[in-house]
């Protein structure tokens, strides 16, 4: 698999010509909408088998290989050269398909009204290939220990087709928001506990293939830190007798002692010690009613990990990743008009409708650009493309992760899953 980033004046016959492929194949790979109107900075996938790479200036065999993660024996013959043959600037040469490692892959899945669009589900047939875990967002806790449930029906069938099994997102969401008061209603009886644990059991095993029970608590108050610890102990002794695991999503810390109500209850070391895994919400540093910036910039990403690393190992830590990008009205202004998500796919659509030329910003691993629109209103987009998630891919091989959690389902991406399958074999969990 080829990542090939557009250039000017590049056609799409071209690129193909140069990677050995088809016009096709890279079109059905990326869904191109409109073949002929690439956009410069626009990254591709091209699927092939392993890649090319062309000399620059400075490099050696033995760089170069030790860049693949090859020998400079094995670059060499497949190449058909000799170690000490001497390279030439633009030089092409052929690298095999890197080594694949195991990994587990979740997506959330958020059903709205009463039912699951058909278009949602579509979605689902089309990824669940690629999951570990269909999570379906969310089962609400009530103060009385009940749930409030959400409609699943088909993600059972759809998970066993693709061999996948369900996460049961259990969250402290009222109103529309996570409610710290609720959390402490709940933290605060064990009865209602014991409730709470009974009624989870029983619609997990209503829906069917639920493997494990992921508890997604929220905006808790402080003082609610040890109490929360407490009940997951409960919950993990409860639940695993059951035959379930259990994990937790956590807010992005770098620090034990990092302040803000998203933070303090969220104890990294106790979750590590006591659930089977956790998802760390490593993304939202760009967000709809901040200012324009990276969705989820690797620097940042990897201090939350780092700091994760020194509190549990690294084989309970899910990587959490956005599926959108967001399109802001420039000036930004406080408390102002809200960014509009957009998928990549929509991203790449306006840059090439209003012929910009997008931009990489190698610090944060992430494309961007900006457009004026029909009105004269300036725009800022930050968004996700294949080089960017291939360098948290890459982030996850060197820390040597669990896995990736994405939120959520409903944005177009397709070079991702094809990155998936070109990078990992993912898990499937065995279920009842």
């Amino acid at each position: 698999m080829q990542i090939h980033v557009v250039q000017p004046g590049q056609s799409l016959w071209g690129i193909a010509q140069a990677y050995n492929s088809t016009t096709q194949n890279i079109i059905e790979a990326n869904q191109i909408e409109d073949p002929e109107r690439l956009v410069v900075g626009q990254a591709l996938v091209i699927p092939i088998y392993g890649s090319f790479y062309w000399v620059q200036q400075g490099d050696t065999l033995y760089a170069i290989s030790q860049r693949f993660g090859l020998s400079v024996e094995t670059l060499a013959q497949v190449n058909g050269i000799n170690v000490n043959t001497p390279l030439y600037v633009g030089m092409r040469l052929y690298v095999p398909p890197m080594q694949k490692r195991d990994a587990e892959v979740n997506i959330y899945i958020e059903p709205t009204g009463e039912s699951i669009s058909e278009e949602l589900l579509t979605e689902a047939r089309n990824v669940v290939p690629y999951l570990t875990y269909l999570a379906p967002f969310s089962f609400e806790a009530r103060r009385d220990g009940s749930l409030d449930p959400i409609p699943t029906e088909g993600l059972p069938d759809i998970a066993e087709a693709g061999n996948a099994s369900l996460m049961m997102v259990v969250s402290n969401l009222e109103n529309g928001q996570f409610s710290g008061e609720l959390g402490r209603a709940i933290l605060q009886s064990t009865a209602v506990q014991e409730v709470l644990l009974e009624n989870i059991v029983d619609e997990a095993r209503r829906i069917g293939r639920v493997t494990d029970i992921h508890f997604d608590f929220e905006f808790l108050p402080a003082d609610q830190r040890e109490a929360y610890n407490n009940f997951l102990r409960r919950a993990a002794d409860y639940l695993h007798g059951e035959g379930f695991l259990i994990s937790t999503a956590l807010a992005p810390k770098t620090s034990a002692e990092q302040a803000g109500q998203w933070y303090e209850a969220h104890d990294y070391r106790a979750h590590g010690e006591i659930v089977d895994f956790v998802v760390l919400m490593t993304y939202e540093w760009g967000y709809s009613g901040g200012p324009p910036m990276a969705v989820s910039p690797i620097n940042e990403v990897e201090r939350v990990i780092n700091y994760a690393l020194t509190e549990m190992p690294a084989n309970k830590i899910m990587m959490g990743q956005n599926l959108y990008g967001y399109d802001w009205t420039l000036p930004f202004v406080e408390g102002g008009e809200y960014a509009r998500a957009v998928s990549p796919q929509r991203a790449v659509e306006l840059a090439r409708d209003y012929n910009v030329t997008i931009q990489f910003d190698y610090t944060a691993q992430a494309p961007h650009f900006n457009y004026v629109d029909e009105e004269g209103n300036a725009h800022k987009v930050w968004f996700e493309d294949a080089r960017s998630i291939q360098a948290k891919f890459n982030l996850m091989k060197r820390l040597n992760l669990r896995g990736i959690s994405y939120w959520k389902l409903d944005f177009a991406f397709p070079q991702n899953w094809l990155l998936i399958e070109e990078n990992f074999n993912v898990v499937k969990r065995q279920t009842e």
